[in-house]
């Protein structure tokens, strides 16, 4: 009995710990695209993605709306937006995308990660020609008909599709994600995910005890509070 309720606590802790890491991210990110283009989410391309990803991650509309109030204020965080490059174990290429008001910190942080999880930080530049910056937008298909949904996204502006178990993957250049999200919100469209990502134009295979260390240092970065988002070229 006390074994179950530890594992109970146990894996709360981790979703509230998970949840709480989400929040973090999405209020930085309200944080920044409030900086850049302002309060108005009727004005702000970046600051409505922002907002549907806070609703997609269950964040609270009271928080999201005091995230906006922060951001525009006088004492708001200056957050730097730093994409960090490097090589993980097995010689798998790595980008770091951050948030931070402290560059010293992070690099210094970030350089320490890549050597304690077995790879090396590299110089800007190094590893970044192997990705692709591209609109990722996810749709749980249900009792949708495949080929019909795919056709409807390719109107809203899908470049590429894929079809995971029962998830549809809609792909758009760097330049058509705003339309692609404008043309799901006009058509009352739910996504389940939609973010820029850096996708690998090629992708290595590793073994899985290979992948345990990858993953160690994956995990490292990912407890970073200035770190946002990890990105790899594992296939």
């Amino acid at each position: 009995m006390g074994r179950m309720f530890e594992k109970r606590k146990h894996r709360m802790f981790a979703r509230f710990d998970k949840m709480a890491k989400a929040f973090t991210r999405i209020g930085k990110e309200i944080a920044i695209a409030v900086k850049q283009g302002g309060p108005d989410p009727d004005a702000n391309p970046r600051l409505r993605a922002a907002i549907r990803n806070a609703k997609i991650n269950n964040m609270p509309k009271d928080r999201v709306e005091a995230a906006i109030k922060k951001a525009s204020g006088k004492d708001a965080a200056d957050l730097s937006e730093i994409i960090y490059e490097g090589y993980g174990p097995h010689g798998v290429a790595v980008l770091v995308e951050t948030a931070t008001d402290n560059t010293k910190r992070t690099v210094a942080n970030v350089r320490a990660h890549f050597g304690k999880g077995g790879g090396q930080l590299g110089n800007s530049g190094s590893v970044a020609f192997m990705f692709d910056r591209k609109g990722v937008f996810k749709k749980e298909i249900g009792d949708s008909d495949p080929e019909e949904l795919e056709m409807e996204f390719i109107e809203y502006g899908a470049d590429d599709i894929e079809i995971d178990e029962d998830t549809l993957i809609a792909y758009t250049s760097f330049e058509g994600f705003v339309d692609m999200q404008n043309a799901l919100e006009e058509n009352n469209v739910d996504v389940s995910h939609a973010e820029l990502e850096y996708i690998p134009q090629t992708t290595i295979d590793l073994s899985e005890e290979q992948m345990e260390d990858l993953m160690k240092l994956i995990e490292r970065l990912e407890e970073d509070d200035d770190v946002q988002n990890v990105f790899h070229n594992i296939g």
